[in-house]
């Protein structure tokens, strides 16, 4: 194998494929990059639950295929000057990397115990912008729960249908929700749950662009490709919560608040709150004010903000880790937040009263004296 390419190109190439390279694995390939030079240069990294491949454009002397030992070869790779880079493997598998006045030798091993990467048999793909399934992943994974006694619920939730995209997240004790509305049918109905390493994964990947990003569903699997990069992960198996039972609808208190005041106001009051010290923070809601309380240990905290509306002087308590994350995910200047009474949920809506999103957060029960 013998080929040519930008050093700036194979940086950022072994740099994506290696999120996925396992650390440690009962199959030693999989430890490596696997490499393959053909119409392109071609590497891939896997750890048996999600796998990496880009595509780089190359001048292509010989073609081959070999397994480096990512770390090392990222480094030098990293380090070589400004310049193209040649990389040469031969038959003992002896790789000469070569760029400006720098050379290296390292030793390569056969790739004929790197297993395949699951195909995905689609005939149909869904596209939508990057920078919208950026927005549909970044603005819910932050709710997934950790807890692997519900694995379902360790990742996220897409429903399509002919006029959206729909991702929701949940962990037990909030719910976000983010919706993308198609400009044109979609033609498709789907849905399925997406293992949040693995979208981590896809969000790093995507750009802030309007170039396409386009996934492919399997009966067991999901692909996604982005530009010359392609992700496949297993799906989750389960029942997903069915949200729309939960997330309160027609919820009788509604104000629209200016949401960096109050994420201010309660990140201020939030100061005396810490991982050992999970005092709930106190919100009152009256009229056109809100005043969020917390006492703890180290002291208390006061602050207040105005709002538009009406809060009938309703009280309720909130873990302010979970609130701020739900505040901080609002894509607008401002939004409504509804609630029903002093035990339910609060959820953040648009002010503007599309689905574009919503935020649901329970409250927490108040003692006397907190």
């Amino acid at each position: 194998m013998k080929f040519t390419c930008e050093k700036a190109l194979l940086v950022q190439a072994i740099s994506v494929a290696s999120r996925t390279v396992a650390v440690k694995s009962a199959i030693q390939a999989l430890e490596g990059i696997y490499v393959r030079a053909g119409v392109k240069v071609m590497l891939s990294g896997y750890n048996l639950e999600t796998g990496i491949t880009v595509g780089v454009d190359a001048e292509i002397a010989e073609t081959g295929e070999a397994i480096f030992p990512a770390r090392l070869f990222f480094d030098i790779v990293r380090k070589l000057p400004d310049d193209m880079v040649c990389i040469t493997v031969d038959d003992n598998f002896k790789v000469s990397i070569r760029g400006g006045i720098s050379s290296f030798t390292i030793t390569a091993t056969s790739a004929e115990d790197y297993p395949e990467l699951p195909d995905v048999e689609s005939e149909k793909g869904i596209s939508l912008p990057q920078q919208e399934l950026k927005t549909l992943i970044s603005g819910t994974i932050f709710a997934v729960s950790d807890n692997m006694a519900r694995p379902i619920h360790t990742g996220i939730l897409f429903e399509v249908c002919d006029e959206s995209i729909t991702t929701v997240a949940v962990d037990g004790y909030r719910l976000a929700l983010r919706r993308w509305m198609a400009a044109e049918p979609i033609g498709r109905t789907l849905k399925f749950v997406a293992p949040s390493a693995a979208l981590k994964e896809v969000e790093k990947i995507l750009g802030d662009t309007d170039e396409s990003a386009t996934f492919y569903l399997g009966t067991k699997h999901i692909l996604f490709t982005i530009g010359d990069a392609t992700l496949v992960c297993r799906l989750l198996e389960g029942d997903f919560l069915e949200w729309r039972k939960v997330l309160p609808q027609d919820n009788a208190i509604k104000m629209a608040a200016n949401v960096s005041e109050i994420t201010d106001s309660i990140e201020r009051v939030s100061l005396i709150i810490s991982e050992k010290l999970k005092s709930p923070v106190r919100c009152k809601f009256g009229n056109q004010t809100a005043d969020f309380r917390t006492v703890s240990t180290i002291g208390e905290a006061h602050d207040m903000c105005t709002i538009a509306g009406d809060g009938r002087d309703m009280e309720i308590g909130f873990n302010c880790k979970y609130l701020l994350d739900a505040l901080r995910a609002v894509p607008d200047p401002e939004c409504t937040l509804e609630f029903i009474n002093g035990l339910s949920p609060i959820v953040l809506n648009p002010t503007d009263g599309s689905k574009r999103y919503s935020y649901m957060v329970l409250p927490v029960r108040l003692k006397a004296g907190e």
